[in-house]
C-alpha cells in the first residue's frame, strides 16, 4: 500500500527463479565507472541480470535486475537508470526500448527491475517537442502528450543524466507519488516539433518520467493497464475485441484518468523544478 514497501523475501522475487530463466549478465566496467546505489551505506551492485519475462508484451521482452542478491525493492536507484540508458544506447536496434513501473504504477514484483523490448514502430514521444523547466539540469516538460517529464542523454551524459533522474524519482517516492518510466533513443529536446532530418538522427535516448495515480491490488480485467508502454503510445489490448473497438477519445479518457490532476501536476512540476535548483 506505499511506494516504498521493503523487500519481503516470503513473497515472489528473481531470486526463486528458474536458472535457465538468466539469459545472460551485463558487468559494468570499473575502468569506465560504477554508479552507487541511491544509499551509500549500501553494497554497489556490480552487475545486472537479464532475465526472460514469462508474460512478455512484445518480443524479447526481458527483465533487467540488478543483481538480485542484493534484494533490493522496487525503487529506482543511480545503477539502475544508468545501466538502462546504456542498454539503449548500446543496442544496434533503434527500437529497443526500455522502462520502469513503480510499487502503485502496475509494477507486479516489489524486486527491483525493468523491462526491456523491441517495437519495431517509431512512437511519437521520440520527438515531441518540450517546455524547458531546468535546462540546467535537462529537466523538460512533455507537450502535446500525456502529462510527464523529459530528459535527454547521449553517451558522453549519461552519469548526469542518470542522477539527475534519480533525484526526480527519489522526490516521487518520499512524497508517496507513484510513476512510470519510458527510454527509447529520439531526438534531443526542441521548443518545437522535429523534422524528419532530426527525427531520423535519433542519436540519444529520450528519458519520459510520469507521475500518476497510484493503483494498488490485482491488475484490472480493463482493455489495458495504464503502465510505461501505454503513456508511451503503445497499446498492448488483451483481446481483438477490445482492440477492435476502442477509439482514440477513448484510449485518451483511460489514460487521463491514471494521471494526475492539472492542478496537482502543475504544484508538482514546480516543487520538482525548486528541488533541482536547490540540489
Amino acid at each position: 500500500m506505499s511506494i516504498k514497501q521493503e523487500f519481503n523475501a516470503k513473497q515472489f522475487n528473481f531470486n526463486k527463479i528458474k536458472h535457465d530463466e538468466i539469459i545472460f549478465e551485463m558487468i559494468k566496467d570499473k575502468k569506465g565507472g560504477s554508479p552507487l546505489t541511491n544509499n551509500a551505506e549500501c553494497p554497489q551492485p556490480q552487475k545486472m541480470v537479464v532475465l526472460v519475462n514469462v508474460s512478455p508484451l512484445e518480443f524479447g521482452h526481458c527483465l533487467f535486475v540488478p543483481d538480485p542478491a542484493h534484494c533490493l525493492p522496487q525503487i529506482l536507484t543511480k545503477f539502475a537508470i544508468h545501466v538502462g540508458i546504456e542498454a539503449v544506447l548500446l543496442s544496434s536496434d533503434p527500437g529497443f526500448r526500455v522502462g520502469f513501473n513503480s510499487l502503485g504504477a502496475f509494477a507486479s514484483v516489489n524486486h527491483l527491475h525493468l523491462h526491456g523490448y523491441y517495437l519495431d514502430h517509431p512512437l511519437k514521444i521520440e520527438s515531441k517537442p518540450v517546455k524547458p523547466l531546468c535546462p540546467e539540469k535537462g529537466f523538460y516538460r512533455i507537450l502535446d502528450f500525456p502529462a510527464g517529464f523529459l530528459f535527454y542523454a547521449e553517451s558522453e551524459e549519461v552519469e548526469k543524466v542518470a542522477q539527475t533522474i534519480c533525484e526526480v524519482t527519489d522526490f516521487l517516492v518520499n512524497n508517496n507519488i507513484a510513476h512510470n518510466l519510458f527510454l527509447t533513443r529520439g531526438s534531443p529536446p526542441c521548443v518545437q516539433t522535429q523534422g524528419e532530418k532530426d527525427f531520423c538522427s535519433r542519436k540519444g535516448v529520450r528519458i519520459a518520467v510520469w507521475p500518476r495515480i497510484s493503483c494498488f491490488g490485482a491488475k484490472e480485467e480493463s482493455a489495458f493497464n495504464v503502465a510505461l508502454c501505454e503513456l508511451a503510445g503503445h497499446l498492448p489490448f488483451k483481446s481483438k475485441k477490445d482492440f477492435e473497438r476502442m477509439t482514440e477519445k477513448d484510449v485518451v479518457d483511460v489514460i487521463q484518468s491514471y494521471l494526475l490532476p492539472e492542478d496537482e501536476f502543475h504544484q508538482l512540476e514546480q516543487q520538482l523544478t525548486e528541488h533541482l535548483l536547490c540540489s
